[in-house]
């Protein structure tokens, strides 16, 4: 079986194939290709491949799409607000990243960049390759429609030893105090809510931080108790989606 699929937008077709050697030759060749996986090919072996079919009836246009962009490596717009696009994280936001983050009342309350640029793309297409092919879904960019610029990060991601989904969210100082961080965590939680099927998060704020604190009262959280992370005090707080 070979399929091949491509809207005008594209650069070039997306094939899927559940043939181990027509998927190799179309490797070869530089192409985009997902193998399929069904119960007439359980010997069939694909080397390399970062994504797989099961279910190709169930595939609708925005899965061609969203399969398209990740092997083509490009961001998948999650969301838009009144005055912000919220998508995937690219190489390309690092350099409006350490921008971000020099300032520092920023890092007074979270944790830094690498000190190495190379170290912190290199992450960043780690975090891309991993983190959204398995979740679908993690800390995101953060846009504004106006200027095209880069102004912050934020998004739903899982940490390490805790059960349920976390908010985060970092703005640049200059947008700061401007309703932007309300906006976009705003409808973070409501993507989070309908599409993701999620019913409740939490957030940890270190006490000090008065105005990120204040922010996730002003989005409904509520203190629930406390925590440590990395050594330091942190409030833990929950909301119900």
């Amino acid at each position: 079986m070979l399929k091949k699929i491509c809207y005008p937008s594209w650069e070039q077709p997306l094939y899927i194939t559940d043939k181990a050697r027509i998927y190799t030759a179309l490797r070869e060749q530089g192409c985009y290709v997902l193998p399929c996986l069904h119960e007439n090919n359980p010997g069939e072996s694909f080397p390399g491949a970062l994504y797989a079919v099961e279910n190709l009836e169930e595939m609708d246009e925005e899965a061609f799409e969203l399969a398209y962009r990740r092997l083509a490596g490009l961001p998948w717009e999650v969301l838009t607000t009144e005055r912000c696009i919220v998508r995937e994280t690219t190489v390309e936001d690092v350099d409006s990243f350490y921008r971000i983050y020099a300032e520092p009342s920023i890092t007074k309350y979270m944790e830094n960049l690498f000190t190495d640029r190379d170290e912190e793309i290199a992450y960043t297409k780690e975090y891309r390759e991993k983190v959204y092919a398995f979740y679908g879904y993690g800390m995101w960019t953060v846009l504004e429609k106006e200027s095209g610029g880069v102004i912050g990060r934020a998004g739903i991601s899982w940490r390490e030893g805790y059960e349920l989904p976390e908010l985060g969210f970092v703005f640049g100082v200059p947008w700061q105090g401007k309703g932007y961080a309300y906006e976009v965590c705003g409808a973070i939680l409501a993507y989070a809510r309908e599409t993701l099927e999620m019913s409740k998060v939490q957030a940890l704020v270190q006490p000090g931080n008065e105005r990120s604190l204040r922010l996730c009262e002003k989005l409904g959280f509520a203190v629930t108790g406390e925590t440590e992370v990395d050594g330091l005090r942190h409030l833990f707080l929950e909301k119900e989606l």
